[in-house]
């Protein structure tokens, strides 16, 4: 059989032909695609969470995949119910989670990959949300570059988008293309196979998988048809004219102000000059002039309207309307909202945009503005601190400086950078103040330090592209034979950075190699004692986990992995046994086949 990048490129090319797809069962009978899905997937946390049954990714085995392949070939394998969990929200509610087992991980992203390589050829441009090289950033870039004079904003959400998606309308959306009824039934059999909350049984009867792999491009191909529907629909219904007409009065009152300039009233002149300076230059109300932009991630949508507000109302009723009656979805009615862009600020991707209006500074009128909403700024700020003031972190004391300075990094770099295309970024400098004087004396109350003397100890100088900086800096020395471990507070300018966002997605070249665990798997060899009988892949969560306190010597298994500085340790089914029982292991050669004593 073809290698996975092969299958993968000619199911791509099919799809940017629009052409349908058929025989595509068959393709989950390949291993190579497993073992590809296999190296995606091993490296996420919820790798080792189980779901409803023990099932996780460590004594991951070609085995395994094999066993798989079998059932699926045989359609004997049954999917098994996800275990939900509700995830917090920032607003009070909270979020209901699926937790698959690891096989069904396993096969649904086998199942993702020949979606997406058929289908994202075919997506709409202007949809961003899971889909490779896309995200918020080039949503927003979109909608700053493109969204010009923009005079009202629909800000769109769809009420439980992922749990209301009716299961019928998303298979006859697939039936359409993929002309494989084995294959649309297993995908069927993954949307009705239920979940289990508090280990009681209920069946889905709508929705895809939260938590699950393939919801993400599932949901793009079920929302696909309302982009289709915006982009053939309403934008050609609402985008009219090559440009505005002039105002009239505008050109009426700057021929009088080059009239009275040429007569001597300089006075008169000026004050004329200063009236013009509020009027626009062209008609906002022109009749012949309407322009409708759109741009989706996931389920939040905005639409940007040059034009009246009735018509603003119009579209919001007819994508009522589609929604309600082709993908039998409903807009939230608290979170569907129609924006004057100038003189308010439409929320969308946790940015506020609207457009400038300043009459000392004409040029920048109509140009769409990204922002850092001031309620952003201040929820930010709250973790660190207490009464108003900024305050340690007694969680993190028993942390060494470097985990704490690189802690404090990431959370300052993680909210900073998301807002790199606000121009009001500068918003960040009294939280960078505040985790900066926290990180201090949280460093100050471990280190037995005054903040002044935290800084006198760590504080270093960096210098970047963007300037000379005054850091934190903590060093660990590892030895003459590693480089030493260096941990930053600091150094991240605040300036705007619109152009760092990546392009626009170039064409698919589909490139898939094995990385070096796949390869240690293919090589079907125990790295502790060389046995080649029943080989398996012991995972671990962390690192970290490897140093435990109190251990005393470390086993030979922990020596290795610590010394490879990996997650993963290639081992037989004995030598895994052992380990996870505590034993003593890779101490002699066992035989290299059954027959061998």
């Amino acid at each position: 059989m073809r290698n996975a990048e092969t299958v993968l490129g000619v199911i791509c090319e099919r799809g940017t032909r629009g052409l349908p797809l058929e025989r595509v069962y068959r393709l989950l009978f390949s291993r190579e695609l497993y073992l590809h899905a296999y190296g995606r997937l091993y490296r996420n946390d919820g790798a080792l969470t189980r779901g409803a049954t023990a099932d996780t990714v460590d004594g991951m085995s070609l085995a395994k995949i094999d066993h798989l392949i079998d059932d699926v070939r045989h359609e004997r394998h049954r999917w098994t119910p996800v275990r939900r969990v509700s995830i917090p929200k920032s607003n009070g509610k909270t979020r209901p989670l699926g937790i698959p087992t690891w096989t069904d991980k396993l096969l649904q992203e086998v199942i993702r990959m020949i979606l997406e390589a058929y289908y994202e050829p075919q997506f709409s441009p202007r949809s961003h949300g899971f889909r490779p090289r896309r995200g918020c950033h080039t949503a927003l870039r979109e909608a700053y570059r493109t969204w010009n004079g923009t005079a009202w904003f629909i800000e769109g959400d769809i009420s439980q988008c992922f749990d209301s998606l009716d299961h019928q309308v998303l298979l006859s959306i697939l039936r359409e293309t993929i002309h494989d009824n084995r294959f649309i039934r297993l995908i069927e059999n993954l949307l009705t196979a239920g979940y289990l909350e508090d280990w009681k049984f209920n069946a889905t009867l709508s929705g895809t998988p939260q938590g699950g792999v393939v919801s993400p491009i599932l949901s793009n191909i079920y929302l696909d048809r309302l982009d289709k529907w915006i982009e053939m629909t309403l934008l050609p219904a609402y985008t009219c004219g090559t440009e505005r007409k002039y105002n009239t009065t505008y050109t009426r009152t700057n021929a009088r102000v080059q009239k009275l300039r040429r007569i001597g009233q300089r006075k008169e002149a000026l004050a004329l000059r200063k009236q013009i300076r509020t009027l626009p230059t062209h008609d906002p109300t022109d009749p012949d002039y309407r322009r409708l932009r759109y741009v989706r991630y996931a389920d939040d949508f905005l639409l940007g309207l040059a034009g009246p507000r009735f018509e603003a109302e119009e579209i919001k009723a007819r994508l009522g309307e589609f929604l309600r009656d082709t993908l039998k979805l409903e807009l939230s009615k608290t979170k569907t909202l129609i924006t004057h862009a100038r003189t308010e600020a439409a929320r969308f991707l946790g940015y506020e945009i609207g457009t400038f209006h300043d009459n000392t500074r004409r040029s920048i009128n109509g140009a769409i503005s990204l922002r850092v909403p001031a309620a952003v700024a201040r929820a930010k700020c709250e973790p660190y601190m207490r009464s108003g003031k900024p305050v340690h972190r007694p969680e993190m004391e028993h942390d060494s400086p470097y985990s704490i300075v690189s802690q404090y990094q990431q959370e300052f770099r993680g909210v900073v950078e998301y807002y790199q295309l606000a121009y009001n970024r500068y918003r960040f400098n009294r939280l960078k103040w505040i985790m900066g004087t926290s990180l201090a004396k949280t460093l100050g109350h471990k280190l037995r330090l005054s903040v002044q003397q935290v800084w006198n100890r760590y504080g270093a100088t960096t210098t970047t592209s963007l300037g000379t900086y005054r850091v934190l800096r903590v060093t660990v020395d590892r030895g003459d034979k590693q480089a030493p471990l260096v941990a930053h507070w600091g150094g991240i300018s605040l300036s705007r950075r619109i152009g760092a966002i990546l392009n626009d997605q170039p064409k698919r070249v589909w490139n898939i190699r094995h990385t070096e665990l796949l390869e240690r798997v293919l090589a079907n060899i125990c790295e502790l004692c060389s046995s080649t009988v029943d080989i398996e892949v012991h995972h671990i969560r962390h690192l970290r986990d490897l140093q435990r306190k109190g251990r005393g010597e470390l086993p030979a298994w922990v020596q290795k992995m610590a010394a490879r500085h990996r997650k993963t340790l290639v081992v037989c089914s004995v030598c895994h046994h052992a380990i996870h029982d505590g034993r003593v292991v890779g101490r002699q050669k066992r035989p290299n086949s059954l027959t061998q004593s």
